[in-house]
């Protein structure tokens, strides 16, 4: 996945908000573009490695799943799932907007369609379009800082609304970031009628490769109670070389990667 992946489930997973203290004046245009720019690069980089640990909750069953994820610049990510053993090999390719899965148990690699990439991604709450989407916050939507009704002096919330004419999902996006360093806190996602669709939490500030990150983002649908998928990054790398040859067809079908 580009969990934000690109780290991308980083791709997962890109996003933006911020509200300004509610007894200051709200501040300029300016600065909620800054803000947005350092949320869109905060998960990015030339390249990435992680290791990851994905854990999707239902009211009937939970379980957990350990991926390697590399990524090389926006457009291209890779996925191998390492635990548990039932899924261990199954593999995930994303270059631009198309994306191809492996399952070896069948021994085959199948193209994900474009009637497919609001479904699921490996039963997650995370979708294909999680992974596959290219644009950033700063050329794909416009921004305003706004103040909730429930602002608190310690946050800043921006809200983002999509560009007309780009295929994306949501309606708008607003997201709460510290006042103090701009760290995301929170994003929420709506439809486009304006109602509340997910949301996501992002926790446990650490330091990786010299970049400070939420080292957890949290995901709940509202639209399935009793859901969340919860991304937990236990080693990142950022703009160290990594092999172009990972991002093939090929590699797909390899069952291991240095």
């Amino acid at each position: 996945m580009s969990l934000h992946g690109d780290a991308k489930c980083a791709a997962v997973f890109g996003l933006a908000l911020a509200i300004l203290a509610a007894r200051a004046p709200l501040r300029s245009q300016e600065d909620a573009r800054d803000i947005v720019k350092k949320i869109d690069a905060l998960y990015r980089a030339e390249t990435s490695r992680a290791l990851v640990e994905m854990t999707i909750v239902t009211p009937h069953w939970e379980r957990t799943l350990k991926m390697r994820v590399w990524s090389m610049g926006m457009d291209r990510t890779f996925i191998r799932i390492l635990e548990p053993k039932k899924e261990s090999g199954m593999a995930t390719l994303r270059v631009g907007n198309e994306m191809w899965n492996f399952l070896p148990r069948s021994n085959r690699v199948m193209r994900v369609p474009p009637s497919m990439m609001m479904g699921s991604w490996m039963g997650s709450d995370f979708t294909n379009d999680d992974l596959v989407k290219e644009y950033t916050f700063l050329d794909s939507y416009t921004f305003e800082m706004i103040r909730p009704e429930d602002a608190v002096p310690e946050e800043l919330t921006i809200s983002c609304v999509p560009r007309e004419g780009l295929p994306i999902v949501w309606g708008q996006v607003v997201i709460a970031v510290r006042a103090s360093d701009h760290m995301p806190l929170r994003e929420k996602a709506y439809d486009e009628r304006g109602r509340l669709a997910r949301e996501i939490h992002f926790r446990e500030v650490r330091t990786f490769g010299g970049r400070r990150i939420p080292s957890v983002m949290e995901l709940v649908p509202k639209t399935k109670e009793g859901h969340k998928t919860v991304l937990r990054y236990l080693e990142a790398e950022f703009n160290l070389p990594v092999d172009e040859s990972v991002f093939t067809l090929r590699n797909l079908r390899t069952r291991s990667r240095p």
